[in-house]
This record gives structure tokens, sequence and C-alpha cells, in this order.
């Protein structure tokens, strides 16, 4: 039965899909098969005509911005598909030319091998809510960001307020503050409006992941991590939707490689944590 498998390597860009075979068995034969769209229609075509025959068809391609949409197409048609973590791709030393071809020709003899190492591929639910949770810490930077600006300003202005800041009070000295250059007031209020506008849209998505979690299946996940002390809904949403089911048992080697929880993963203290969420 192993003759009758074939391993598709796919290297996926935007726009188009580089595609290599390698038949089944230890000397099968590898070669090119060559680039087709990333469309729907051009993978139900190459499904089509590589699984003439009763060939079972084996898909392996490297996880990247383009998402999991050819995976889960794949799937649905009745092959198998995974998704490789890139940074565990074996590669010869010394190996250094990178095309498109020898990419996914290389992708399919690995696979063959058994030598790729997949991701854990999310359902579009859960990987929905992943999506939320990070746009929220986007939120979280961006108002970081827009507060370090106001600070900076105010810093060469030989402005200091002394106390902790983000306050109502610390707000109240914002307003009272005058300059010689009628310039300047223009910039602070602009800076205000910014950093005002990044904290609604920071509690706006809050509000949002606070709406949606009923729904998401690993909900009582995030409510039993909220038991341990210092874990707040937000934090535990992200962990999950980072992480996924810690329960699940899978045939998938590695879970997500980047954990952005809510600054935890960016060096920052607790205190400054408490601050920016």
């Amino acid at each position: 039965m192993q003759d009758c498998i074939t391993y598709v390597g796919l290297d996926v860009h935007k726009d188009t899909v580089v595609v290599a075979m390698a038949e089944g068995g230890i000397r099968g034969e590898v070669r090119e098969y060559g680039r087709i769209a990333n469309t729907a229609a051009a993978l139900d075509r190459l499904m089509r005509k590589l699984g003439d025959g009763g060939v079972r068809l084996r898909f392996c391609y490297e996880a990247g911005p383009c998402g999991y949409g050819i995976q889960r197409h794949v799937s649905t048609h009745g092959h198998e598909c995974v998704v490789v973590a890139p940074s565990l791709i074996p590669k010869r030393a010394g190996d250094r030319i990178k095309t498109d071809r020898r990419d996914a020709a290389s992708l399919a003899r690995l696979h063959r091998a058994g030598e790729l190492t997949a991701v854990w591929v999310p359902d579009p639910g859960h990987e929905a809510m992943r999506d939320l949770v990070r746009t929220r810490l986007d939120a979280v930077h961006a108002l970081r960001r827009a507060r370090q600006q106001l600070s900076g300003f105010l810093l060469r202005q030989g402005r200091h307020y002394g106390r902790p800041a983000w306050t109502k009070l610390h707000r109240r000295w914002l307003a009272g503050l005058n300059f010689e250059q009628a310039v300047h007031h223009l910039v602070l209020e602009d800076y205000i409006q910014t950093v005002e506008a990044a904290e609604a849209r920071r509690d706006r998505l809050t509000a949002q992941i606070e709406v949606m979690l009923p729904e998401w299946t690993l909900a009582p996940v995030v409510a039993a991590l909220q038991t341990m002390r210092g874990m707040a809904l937000v934090n535990a949403a992200t962990l999950i939707a980072e992480l996924g089911d810690l329960l699940c048992n899978d045939n998938c080697d590695v879970r997500p490689a980047t954990i952005r929880l809510a600054g935890f993963g960016d060096g920052l203290s607790p205190r400054r944590q408490a601050d920016d969420n």
C-alpha cells in the first residue's frame, strides 16, 4: 500500500503554489509538478489529477502568513494534509540555495521520510478567537506607544508629574498645562486624543472578548484557569487561544510557537503589565 501513496509538497505564496511530488517507497521518484494558482478551484484540479487511479495523497506545507485555508480545503476532500513547523525542518549543512521548486521538492521528500514536524491546526472558531485576542494585544501595544509619545513630548517641554501616571489626577494635571507656544497646546491635545482613542479601542476589544467567550468551545478551560491567582479573564483567554485545549491529546508535536500573553512574552514586569492592560 505504501507504493500507492504520493507525497505532495506545497510551497505556498499569496497568489501561487509551487507543487512537487514524491512517490511512495524508499526509491520513489521525486519530481516537480509546477506552479498553480492559490485558489480552491486550482487545488481541486490538482487533487483530481494526482489522485487519479485511487492514489492516496498526503500533502504538506510550511506554516506561514497564508494560514490554514489550504489544509482545511484539502482535508475536507478526504486527503491528509499537515502544516509543518518551518524552524524544525531538517536542513543539510551548507545548503544555502533556496528556491520555490527546491523547497517544494524538499518538503515532499522529507514528508515521505517522516522527518517533518506538524503544528497544531485550530478549527475556524478557535482561530477567530485567537485573532480577536491578538487584535486586543495589538491595541494594548498601540496604547503603550501613544502614552510613551505623550510622555516624551512632556519631557522635552520640562513637564514632570512625579506621581503614578494615567490616573484621574494625572488627567486633570494634563488638562491644566500651559505652554508659551500656542502650537504646543495643539500638540498636547492631539496626543491626549490619541491616547483616549487607544484606550477606547482596548476596552472595546476587551468587552468583545467577554461577549464572545460563552460561545467558545474552550470557555470551560478559560474559566478553570481563572481559579488560579492573578489569572484574569483576558489573560486566561489569551493563553488558551494561543495554546488550545491543554488537555487535548492529538497527534501534532508542536503547538503555536508564539505565546503573546497580554505582554507576558515581551519582557514586561508585572507592574508594567497592570499599567498597560
